[in-house]
């Protein structure tokens, strides 16, 4: 590996969407499927000036020492993964995210957050989309690729990280539009309240059923006073997880 780029350096992330489901359909034509697509993001990104990190399976890991080359890079990538003529039609789309930090630098590559959040970001998308954090964002202001245009995303909620704001590039001639990003919602103090609430409902009907008496002479059963007064209890529960809810 060659030296590494330091102190501010632009991360990305890239990957193939479902590429289980390709190997399925191509069998054996699969490895000229991922021969071709290592060749052309190696092409679009190292091209761009990108150093490659890591390469496993589908999935690449570049670092560039100038957030405008990384999405020039990716940018450019997309473009000819997208126009490249895959073996029986298929499609082979590929998610990029691309983040920017100030990572440390051990024997055994970058090391520290910033890594986790690029990695984070291409995750949340899907085939064919860039997202970038808001940092890579800031830092690329009015200096974007040709026939890019920019989408706000608003605050997102990646896996085990703060809220991160995400945009979009979106290269003209790709997809019009994607599905939601694949973010972990947080949850709010209300839905914690209906969590409770919904357990200790099951924990009082389980204590409630427990306490039942004995079948009587008459064939019914005998409920207390107090085991009235918890059935009650528990259906207004009931009533205010259900106004909450709904």
């Amino acid at each position: 590996m060659s030296a590494l780029p330091g102190g501010t350096v632009t991360f990305v992330f890239t990957d193939v969407e479902g590429s289980t489901r390709l190997l399925q359909a191509l069998g054996d034509r699969y490895g000229e499927v991922v021969r071709d697509h290592r060749r052309l993001v190696r092409e679009g990104l190292g091209g761009a000036g990108g150093t490659e990190i890591d390469t496993q399976g589908d999935a690449f890991f570049f670092s560039f020492a100038r957030a405008s080359d990384a999405a020039r890079g990716a940018v450019d990538a997309q473009r000819v993964l997208r126009n490249h003529g895959w073996p029986d039609g298929a499609e082979v789309r590929v998610r990029m995210g691309l983040h920017t930090g100030e990572p440390s630098v051990g024997e055994e590559g970058y090391l520290g957050l910033d890594v986790v959040r690029a990695a984070r970001i291409s995750a949340a998308g899907h085939g064919g989309q860039i997202l970038v954090s808001e940092t890579t964002r800031a830092l690329l202001g009015n200096v974007l690729p040709e026939g890019v245009t920019v989408h706000d995303h608003g605050e997102t909620q990646l896996k085990d990280l703060q809220h991160e704001r995400i945009f979009e590039l979106a290269v003209d001639g790709g997809p019009a539009s994607f599905p939601p990003l694949k973010t972990e919602a947080p949850k709010s103090p209300g839905d914690a309240l209906a969590e409770r609430i919904k357990r200790q409902v099951e924990q009082d009907i389980e204590r409630s059923f427990s306490d039942i008496s004995p079948p009587t002479l008459t064939g019914r059963r005998a409920f207390s006073g107090p085991i009235i007064a918890l059935l009650v209890g528990i259906a207004i529960a009931v009533i205010v997880l259900a106004l909450y809810l709904n």
